[in-house]
Order: C-alpha cells, then structure tokens, then sequence
C-alpha cells in the first residue's frame, strides 16, 4: 500500500523546532541511548516512543448491529496484535491508543477499550506478545467526556459542567445506523455531581487494575489533555463549577490529582504516567490562567507522586492559527510566548517526554542538550513500522496516508498493518 519516499516528501512539517545540523545522528545520538523509567524498575533501550494514536480498529462485540441495537462496545483481535507488535522493538516502550474505561467514557467507534473481559482478553494478548519481543507498553486510559454524543455510547454525555460546544463544530461520525453527521452543540453535557466524579474516577481505576494486575500492562498513563475529560476540569472556559472542583485554578486540578491519587493507590507510582497539553486548543480548551492551572496542577503532581514519567504534548500554533490569532491568545495568557520548559523545570529528574510533529530532521540533539528525555512519534511511526531503525541507520521514510488514520473500516488492515519496513521495500524493488 505505501511506497518508501525520500525522507524529506515523509517528515512532518515540524514542532517549530529547527534542526540543529551539528548534533549526533543516527547511532551516535541520545536517542539510542537507555532512559530509566517506573521509578528504575524499567530500562528502556533507546528514547524514541511510540506515542498514542487513536486507530479505530477494533472489532465490535456485536456483529450484528442495527439502529435499534447498535453496537457500542469494542475489542482487540490479532490485527491489533500484528500492528503494536509490528512497531515493537527489544526495550522499546509503545503507549497505546486511548483506552475508554467504560462505555461512557468512549469517544468514537472503533475504539477498543479496557472494562469488560473480551476486552481483557484481546490486551492481555497483545502485552504478552510485546513482552515476549522484548518490548515495554503501557495503556493509556482516555474519557472523551462531553467530545462524544449520547448516539454513540447510548448514554448522556458527561463533563465538569453543562457546558455546551459553540458554533457548528460536528461529531467526527454519524449515529449509529445514519449518514448525516451531529453537531456537539445539539447535546450538550450533563455536569458531573459530586457522587458522578467519584463513579468515574472509580472507573478509571477499575481499568487500571485490570490493565496492571490482569493484562500484566507495564504502566498506565493518563490521558490528561486534547479537551477530553480531565482538560475539562481545567479548563476555565469548560469548567464553570462554583464547588470544590471549580472556581479557581486551584481547584479546577482537584479532579485530576483526586485521580492520580486513586490511580497511585490503585496500581503504584510505579507504573503510573499522564499526559498533559497545557498550551493545546482542541476541542475547544480555549481556559485563561494556563500558567496558574497547569502550573499548580504539575507542582502538586510533582509534591505528591514520583511518577513513571510525564508526557507533554508540544505547542504547535504556527501550524493550526495565523500569527495574529497565536498573539491574542498569548496577550490573553499574559504571555510572551510558550513552550514546556516551566513544566519541565517543576518535573526535575521526572522523566520528561515531549509528543507533536518530531521527525528525522528535528529530533536530533534535542536529548543531547536535556531538552526532553525521550520523544513520542505519532504519524511516522504510524506509517513505518521499524521507525526506530530507520532513524538509527539513517535510511528514508514511508509517507502516511491520512484518509487511512481513522477508522472504522471493512478493510482495516488498509493504511494500519501493511505498510512496509526498508527490508520489505529492498525486497520488493529486487524481484
């Protein structure tokens, strides 16, 4: 399906990190070198990750659904198994797509979550195939909150407040059973009580044991940010609570380190990681107080746990708003520009990977100079599954194919487990 192309036609247009052309490549740089993750309890072999890619690939649990009973619940099979193992590599660590911990929580069809035993049953598979390779993974645990549609998980969307979405902005797939897409702002979210939050944060942590003690997962990272359910508390624009989980910066990180702490207790620091964007925009976090939010959520994170590692996603507004709309929400941030390095700095010896738009031409020196520790790539591991060696031996790049990223589809291992490693593409070219 995919070809090998030059590796300029395959990078990603970048993070607006520039390439420093005198730092170690290949073998010789960082990249390859161990990181030590869980508190030393794991040695990752090299700093390259895979980060977590929403695929849409799993099978549903009812084959047969109709618009009066549509199916609402998925599962790993073995060609989930063949891709995570595709793009496993002897102490490489792969982060998973995100993982509903109930049907509530689920944002999209497709997506195989971790709460019911079918479910168990395709994880366990796939970690103990990883594991026999050599490879490390983690589940990443994902609530879409109010980015969902009651069509969808047959439930009411959920969110720290019923705050609608604005404009016309729709749901990424029909109802179940229709052609014509929603809009978010026709269901807008039922606010969380208190007794609500404590059920979903026992949700999480139903998954996360099941993750840990019956899939035998390496860790669990919490998918904190992209507007989903934890960013939702954060953010100020969604959050319009006046209790204890609202009001301020401070408490507007309540429901996050609640649920670090149920997680911690749950399954140890050990094996507990979170993902966070503080400067993101998606699914419209348009919060003010970034600084004071996600700052005072990362100080307490750091004061209370020693976590696995941190995740952060990069700012990358260049690609996504004009220069104009970047400055007033910099302005509005009281702000002269942004990137990670404050959360960073509040980390210290916490393991510190950044995620978004890292490539072959970008990635190098970035460890060398203490900037990150390790770096999650998305869409080009997506589309070669032996990413790692072909950084690490300089070799070209297979292009992506986009329309492919989001399922579902009939045809799924299309644009997910065919695209072909350089061996494969040498192969093909001989014969």
């Amino acid at each position: 399906m995919a070809t090998d192309v030059p590796s300029a036609e395959a990078a990603l247009p970048g993070n607006g990190v520039a390439a420093k052309e005198d730092a170690p490549r290949g073998a010789s740089s960082a990249l390859f070198t161990p990181l030590t993750i869980g508190n030393g309890k794991i040695t990752l072999s090299h700093r390259i990750v895979l980060a977590p890619l929403t695929r849409n690939r799993g099978v549903p649990l009812n084959p047969n659904p109709t618009p009066e009973s549509p199916n609402r619940i998925w599962y790993p099979d073995s060609l989930v198994k063949e891709y995570y193992l595709q793009r496993t590599t002897p102490g490489g660590l792969l982060i998973t797509e995100g993982l509903p911990p109930s049907i509530e929580g689920n944002g999209m069809p497709g997506v195989p979550g971790l709460f019911c035993e079918e479910q168990k049953k395709g994880w366990k598979e796939i970690v103990e195939a990883v594991h026999a390779k050599g490879g490390y993974i983690y589940a990443q645990l994902w609530n879409s909150g109010r980015a969902s549609i009651p069509h969808h998980t047959g439930l009411p969307t959920v969110s720290s407040s019923a705050t609608p979405y604005e404009g016309d902005e729709v749901y990424s797939h029909p109802p179940p059973g229709t052609s014509t897409s929603v809009k978010y702002s026709d269901f807008p979210p039922t606010e969380l009580s208190v007794e609500g939050i404590k059920k979903q944060i026992a949700d999480y942590v139903a998954s996360a044991k099941m993750a840990v003690e019956e899939c035998g997962f390496d860790g669990v990272e919490v998918h904190g940010g992209n507007g989903y359910l934890p960013e939702q508390f954060l953010a100020s624009n969604i959050n319009k609570r006046t209790d204890d989980y609202g009001g301020s910066p401070e408490k507007r990180c309540r429901f996050v380190l609640e649920l670090m702490d149920a997680l911690a207790r749950a399954v140890g620091d050990d094996r507990l990681a979170i993902r966070l964007s503080p400067f993101g925009l998606f699914n419209q976090n348009r919060s003010d107080q970034r600084l004071e939010t996600w700052g005072h959520l990362c100080r307490e994170l750091k004061r209370k746990h020693s976590l696995s590692y941190v995740h952060f996603i990069e700012p990358r507004y260049e690609q996504l708003h004009s220069l104009e709309v970047k400055n007033k929400f910099l302005q509005s941030w009281g702000m002269l520009d942004i990137d990670l390095k404050v959360f960073r700095e509040i980390f210290g010896e916490t393991p510190f990977f950044s995620a978004g738009g890292w490539n072959d031409k970008n990635c190098w020196g970035v460890v060398e100079e203490k900037t990150y520790d390790a770096l999650a790539v998305g869409r080009l591991f997506l589309s070669n599954p032996d990413f790692v060696a072909r950084l690490k031996n300089g070799l070209p790049l297979n292009a992506y194919d986009r329309s492919r990223f989001y399922g579902p589809f009939a045809d799924r291992e299309v644009g997910y487990t065919d695209y072909p490693t350089y061996e494969e593409v040498q192969k093909s070219v001989k014969t």
